[in-house]
């Protein structure tokens, strides 16, 4: 079973806004809710689709995806709503009261050494993921690459290259 919410721009469009969909397949057919899916979806390119359902056309076409998150940003027949899905094992931890994120977001960067700022990677404002150079920082000798352990927006640089930074101390802060 999937759990779809629909968020976003609401309209005549037979997608009611702010309301979540259960979706579930029963041996080969598709229900939303209590009502059997009996219309039509056909795949026109990689991120645009049409639709029939309940005698209305719809083309839908996906804006942007967070497969991560399970987000999704959709045109549906020009309009813009954002989608959230959720599929068995996170309705479980959800009702367990867990979260089931796969991806980390971090608030700050510390020094895990004492050492010297070679360089920055990064700037305010800037994007980074899991696994992206932040920094190298140079201790005992020894060239350290500093790498994301999350996703973020650079929010400010607390350091510049060439200081000295203590253990623990605040690098780089997130927004």
């Amino acid at each position: 079973m999937l759990k779809v919410k629909v968020g976003g721009k609401s309209g005549d469009e037979g997608i009611s806004d702010g309301v979540s969909y259960e979706i579930k397949q029963k041996e080969d057919q598709w229900w939303i809710g209590d009502n059997i899916f009996d219309g039509d979806i056909v795949r026109i390119s990689e991120k645009l689709y049409h639709v029939i359902w309940k005698n209305r056309s719809f083309t839908i076409e996906v804006v942007e995806s967070n497969v991560a998150e399970k987000t999704f940003k959709l045109l549906i027949n020009g309009q813009p709503y954002e989608t959230s899905v959720k599929d068995q094992f996170d309705l479980l931890l959800e009702g367990l009261g867990m979260q089931a994120s796969s991806v980390k977001k971090i608030n700050n960067l510390k020094a895990p050494m004492p050492g010297l700022i070679q360089s920055i990677a990064v700037e305010p404002g800037q994007q980074v993921q899991k696994g992206d150079t932040l920094l190298v920082l140079v201790a005992m000798k020894m060239e350290n690459i500093i790498k994301s352990s999350g996703d973020g927006v650079v929010k400010t640089l607390k350091i510049i290259p060439g200081e000295i930074v203590e253990k623990n101390q605040v690098l780089i802060e997130f927004q």
